[in-house]
């Protein structure tokens, strides 16, 4: 292997030329304690900086790394140190473009598995990005060796290595880990106690903003009623006491403002672990979870939608229903059939958000409206036959409707902030109010889904193909725009480019014209576990759920699916 030495010899022979001279940097050069990688060199000085890795000896106990969950935890810990070191203590050099640039990934307020950093059992490995120097379009090779030699040491040496982290640094490795070891404890304890969804008393549950998860600051801590309280043992520290949410059909009513949305965004982000400090480090929910939403617009292929709609005009089939421009009824149904095909276990529902005649039909309604007239079947009528055939939950918040108070095993009431069990009492009420459904409505359906094959597509086997990501809003596919905006389970931008190259890989590697979708999804998660996320190639990726995946190949506008037979 190359030296820090043949480094600078390279730059020096290459100063002053053309920027593309910067092409001979490539390659591994072993330094003082770690091996330096100049892994691809950006083609102008205003083009994307340029993809750089170290790896350093794993100085960390084994037993701090060697289970999953407790390599993430510190996988995400040295991440955000070495981002945190590199913004207090920015590079000051010279030159043009994005000359002296240095960054790396930064992490959110989830816990996710990034390829920026990877943990084995021999090494660490960073991933980050240099804005190689220039002058005009020349290289300035000597403000790179100070880079690489002088600046970039240290940051490595004191982050990196257990021995070298300050107190403080060492103390948020401990409780990272001691975290991620309760979280895990939870959510097996939940499997157990038939639980989709715990908040832990004193959870901080609303955000700083609508642009920020930050935790507000004097926001009302959660209290979870007596009657819904349960307490868990965890490995650090005492039991956890908090509010847990059992199987079955659950609705969360109350005023406006007086945090129904608020609870229901905090359990949607739930499928992710949280940092320590977030305010909903102890609020998780069934790792299968999906929000259910309107998507007007959107396009649906082969979707079997029968159990919510038929009868449509015209005699067009609902078990094979394909739209360019669903209406907000059919988008919904599309979705709940797509999320329960992704094994889905639990589903999210908020009022606001939702298809109103997808929702409930009232009595009146029901009069004026023929039933032989309305193709839609509303999920009031399916939201218990979704748990007792196809063992699905629901979490559903209601403000303005009673209909599923009837079909509730669990109605809580949201009241500034603190949630009371109002069960019994709003089913009492509803008896006075009995909701109408015509007899055939109440059958249950064949199905409440069919698996999808997707068909190969050769446009996207080529090497030419580029994905561009934009925030949280959309992935360019091959020149494409696949809208996510609704995603709303999408939650870091890192995770756009993630599924527009999961997307990619299927189908280089695993789409062929055989395989369900759920076969297809379930494979890249196993070689994704197996191999790490860099099998998808060399850019910065993070952790998505086949739920996310399989739902952006549903929107994939020129992804073409065929039922199973």
């Amino acid at each position: 292997m190359q030296t820090q030495r043949d480094f600078i010899k390279v730059c020096e022979r290459i100063q002053g030329r053309g920027y593309p001279a910067y092409k001979d940097c490539r390659g591994e050069y072993q330094c003082d304690g770690y091996v330096f990688s100049v892994d691809h060199v950006q083609g102008d000085p205003f083009a994307a900086p340029s993809d750089v890795s170290v790896r350093v000896p794993n100085s960390f106990e084994k037993e701090s790394w060697e289970v999953r969950h407790r390599r993430i935890a510190l996988e995400d810990t040295l991440l955000r140190i070495f981002y945190e070191a590199l913004k207090n203590d920015p590079y000051k050099g010279r030159g043009s473009g994005k000359s002296g640039v240095i960054y790396v990934s930064r992490p959110q307020q989830e816990v996710m598995e990034r390829s920026a950093c990877h943990i084995d059992e021999k090494e660490i490995t960073i991933r980050f990005h240099i804005g190689f120097p220039a002058n005009g379009r020349r290289v300035l090779s000597d403000e790179l060796i100070k880079i690489v030699c002088n600046y970039l040491p240290e940051m490595i040496l004191n982050n990196l290595i257990a021995g070298n982290l300050s107190m403080k640094n060492l103390e948020r490795v401990r409780e990272a880990i001691s975290l991620a070891d309760n979280q895990h404890a939870l959510r097996e304890a939940m499997k157990k106690l038939d639980l989709v969804a715990f908040v832990a008393d004193g959870a901080i549950l609303p955000r700083k903003s609508g642009i920020s998860q930050s935790p507000m600051r004097d926001a009302v801590p959660f209290i979870s009623p007596e009657s819904l309280s349960v307490e868990i043992p965890v490995p650090h520290g005492k039991p956890i006491k908090g509010m847990g949410i059992k199987k079955g059909i659950t609705l969360i009513i109350g005023g406006g403002y007086h945090g129904k949305s608020t609870l229901l965004e905090a359990l949607e982000r739930g499928v992710y672990d949280h940092i320590a400090h977030d305010g909903r480090e102890y609020v998780l929910c069934d790792e299968s979870a999906v929000k259910s939403r309107a998507e007007d617009g959107r396009s649906i292929e082969n979707d079997n939608i029968e159990a919510f709609i038929r009868d449509l005009p015209g005699d067009k089939s609902t078990r094979a229903f394909s739209s360019e421009d669903a209406s907000g009824s059919t988008s919904q149904a599309a979705g709940v059939s797509e999320a329960l095909e992704a094994d889905a276990k639990v589903l999210l529902f908020d009022e606001d958000t939702s298809a109103a005649n997808f929702m409930v039909r009232d009595a009146l309604m029901q009069k004026v409206v023929h039933p032989d007239h309305e193709p839609i079947t509303p999920l009031v009528y399916r939201i218990s036959q979704l748990f007792e055939r196809a063992g699905v939950s629901t979490i559903l918040v209601a403000g303005s409707s009673g209909a599923f108070f009837e079909q509730a095993d669990l109605v809580l009431q949201m009241d500034h902030y603190i949630p009371m069990d109002v069960t019994a009492r709003a089913k009492e009420m509803a008896l006075a109010f009995p909701y109408l459904c015509s007899p055939e409505r109440k059958l249950a359906p064949e199905r409440f889904f069919t698996s999808r094959v997707p068909l190969p597509l050769a446009s996207l086997r080529s090497d030419r193909v580029k994905i561009k990501s934009q925030g949280l809003d959309a992935i360019v596919l091959d020149r494409e725009p696949l809208d996510v905006r609704l995603v709303e389970q999408l939650v870091d931008p890192e995770q756009l480019p993630t599924l527009g190259a999961m997307v990619l890989y299927a189908h280089r590697h695993l789409i062929d014209g055989k395989r369900t979708l759920k076969e297809v999804a379930d494979r890249l998660e196993e070689r994704i576990d197996s191999e790490g996320l860099r099998v998808l190639g060399k850019r910065d990726f993070c952790r998505v759920r086949k739920q996310e995946f399989m739902g952006v190949m549903n929107r994939y506008r020129s992804q073409r699916m065929k039922q199973k037979s």
